[in-house]
């Protein structure tokens, strides 16, 4: 299955990783997933505006896109930052509808690509 979204920029990567460092030990921090996958991506405009830590293994970063953290399939964007051994980034998904999310004190904008992976 091929996934639709956007990549974020690999140098741009680096530096958040170095700017907001992942707590748990592999860090993640590909991408933004569009649902349902057989829509376009798109260019827009994005910045991180939340995270979530289930304290347990999964820590993820709330995106804007476009002004909008709401996805089309009813979930929210963002970014798997960081996973616990044995943890799986699709649980992102179920932390953020359980939890809910922290919303950061500013945005920090962030450069993503549209792509399909």
């Amino acid at each position: 299955m091929r996934i639709s979204g956007w990549k974020l920029d690999r140098t741009e990567r680096e530096r958040l990783l170095a700017e907001h460092p992942p707590r748990y030990a592999k860090a993640v921090a590909d991408h933004v997933t569009l649902k349902p996958f057989n829509l376009a991506p798109h260019e827009v405009k994005a910045s991180i505006v939340g995270r979530i830590d289930d304290e347990s293994g999964v820590e993820a970063m709330v995106v804007a896109i476009d002004g909008s953290v709401d996805r089309p399939d009813g979930s929210i964007y963002h970014i798997t930052w960081s996973l616990a051994d044995g943890r799986d980034a699709r649980e992102s998904n179920d932390v953020l509808k359980e939890r809910g999310w922290k919303e950061l004190d500013h945005p920090i904008p962030v450069t993503l690509t549209p792509a399909r992976f």
